[in-house]
C-alpha cells in the first residue's frame, strides 16, 4: 500500500477498506463462506509517519523502499494512492514486477500514458483495477436500481452540482493539500473530478461522446501548509455539458469555490419522460410522472408551494457498506478467484482521456469529441483513440 500517509490512503482504503476487511475475517470469497485474511506493508517517503502508522493499527510491515517491496514475492498486490505527478512511474515498476494492482485515478496526467499503461498491463497478463468509489455509494445503487427498472422511462437529462468551499489558507487553514491547486503538480479540478464524472456518466446513463468545458482559477493565491503565500495556477472550478449516447445530455459544475445549500455535497438530478430523481452519496428522492405537481410561471405573486415537499424519499431496503470497502472486496475476489472486474486500466484511460478533452475544450474554446477507446488483439496492441474536435 503505496502512499496510505495521504488523506484518502489513510481513511478510506488503510482504515475504512483494509483493516475493516482484516477485522472481519478477511475477504468473504464467491462461495459464500471461505475467507481470505490480508496481509498488508506499507510504504512511503518518511519512516516516520508509517512506523506510527504501523503501531497504531498493529501492523507488522512498513518500509521506505519500493523496490525492495515489489521484488518482495510475499507482497503479491500493489496498491497506489500517491499524488498524481507520482503514480505512473510507480505502476510501470508494479508491472514490470508482475503484481496485481489497485490504484486511485488518475492511472496518468496525460491520456497517452493511461492508455499506455493500460496496454503494458494488458501485455503483462497482470491483474489490474482502478478506483471507481462513487458507482458503490448507496445514493447511486439506488439511482441504478431505479434506472434498472424503467422508473425513469426515456432519461433525458442529468444535472450535478459538486464542490464546497475549501479555505485558501490564511484565516483558517485550507481542507485540502496545496498541490490540488498548482497545475505543475498535476492539481486542478477537471483532472481530480472528471476522470470521476466519466466512470459515472458512463456506467449508468451511456458513454460520453463530446464535452463543453469551462475552467476557471477563481481564487489566484492561497496559502500553503507551511503558512506561505503561493500562485494558484490550477483550475478550482469547471462548468461542463457532456452529450452522452443515446442522446443524454449532461450538465455538471465542479467547484472548490463554492457555498453549499443542497442536502450533500454532491448532487446528481436525474430527469425522465415517467419521473425524476435527486441522489447524493446517500439520500436519493424521487418524483414519478403521476406525483409531478404543475406549476405555473407568475412573477407578480410570491410562490407559497412547498416544492420540497413534492418528492418521496426512497427506500434503502438493503444495508450499504462503504463504497471503498465494497470495490476492494470485489477487485480481491477477482485476484484470489478470478472474479468479474468492471473497472481496469482502460476504464481508467478513457477517465484520464475526458480530463484532457475538457482542458482543450477550455483552451480552444469550443465541443471537442471523444471517440471509443479499446485495446485489442494480441498482446494488447492497438487502441482506436485520437481526440477529434469540432466547431462550436
Amino acid at each position: 500500500m503505496n502512499g496510505v500517509s495521504g488523506r484518502m490512503g489513510y481513511r478510506q482504503h488503510l482504515v475504512r477498506s483494509i483493516l475493516a476487511i482484516r477485522e472481519e475475517g478477511g475477504v468473504l470469497l464467491g462461495d459464500g463462506e471461505t475467507r481470505v485474511q490480508l496481509e498488508p506493508i506499507l510504504v512511503g517517503r518518511s519512516g516516520k509517519k508509517l512506523a506510527e502508522l504501523a503501531a497504531k493499527h498493529g501492523i507488522e510491515h512498513w518500509t521506505t523502499n519500493l523496490d525492495e517491496a515489489l521484488a518482495d514475492p510475499r507482497w503479491e498486490i500493489y496498491a497506489d494512492f500517491l499524488v498524481t505527478k507520482a503514480r505512473a512511474a510507480a505502476l510501470r515498476k508494479a508491472i514490470a514486477a508482475g503484481k496485481a494492482i489497485y490504484t486511485e485515478k488518475p492511472t496518468a496526467e496525460s491520456f497517452e500514458e493511461a492508455l499506455e499503461l493500460a496496454r503494458l498491463a494488458d501485455a503483462a497478463g497482470i491483474k489490474n483495477g482502478v478506483v471507481h468509489d462513487k458507482l458503490y455509494l448507496p445514493g447511486l445503487e439506488k439511482l441504478r436500481r431505479l434506472i434498472d427498472s424503467g422508473f425513469f422511462g426515456r432519461i433525458l437529462s442529468v444535472r450535478g452540482e459538486f464542490g464546497y468551499w475549501v479555505f485558501e489558507g490564511d484565516w483558517q487553514p485550507a481542507q485540502r493539500p496545496s498541490w490540488n491547486y498548482r497545475a505543475e503538480d498535476g492539481g486542478g479540478i477537471i483532472v481530480d473530478m472528471f476522470p470521476h464524472w466519466n466512470y459515472v456518466l458512463e456506467n449508468l446513463f451511456g458513454r460520453v461522446e463530446s464535452v463543453y468545458a469551462k475552467a476557471v482559477t477563481e481564487i489566484p493565491e492561497r496559502i500553503d501548509e507551511q503558512g506561505r503565500a503561493y500562485a494558484a495556477t490550477a483550475d478550482d472550478a469547471a462548468y461542463a455539458i457532456f452529450e452522452l449516447e443515446g442522446g443524454v445530455t449532461a450538465q455538471l459544475n465542479s467547484s472548490w469555490t463554492t457555498r453549499v445549500n443542497r442536502d450533500e455535497l454532491v448532487e446528481f438530478q436525474v430527469d425522465g419522460t415517467h419521473g425524476s430523481a435527486v441522489v447524493g452519496l446517500f439520500g436519493c428522492k424521487i418524483q414519478p410522472r403521476n406525483a409531478t405537481p404543475k406549476p405555473v410561471w407568475n412573477p407578480d405573486l410570491a410562490d407559497a408551494h412547498d416544492y420540497a415537499g413534492d418528492w418521496i424519499e426512497s427506500p434503502g431496503n438493503r444495508e450499504f457498506q462503504n463504497g471503498f470497502k465494497a470495490q476492494w472486496e470485489e477487485f480481491l475476489r477477482h485476484v484470489i478467484e478470478d472474479a468479474p472486474n468492471r473497472f481496469d486500466f482502460l476504464a481508467g484511460a478513457r477517465g484520464v482521456l475526458l480530463a484532457e478533452a475538457g482542458l482543450r475544450s477550455n483552451a480552444e474554446g469550443r465541443r471537442v469529441e471523444l471517440p471509443h477507446v479499446t485495446i485489442a488483439g494480441a498482446g494488447g496492441a492497438e487502441a482506436s483513440a485520437e481526440l477529434a474536435g469540432v466547431g462550436a
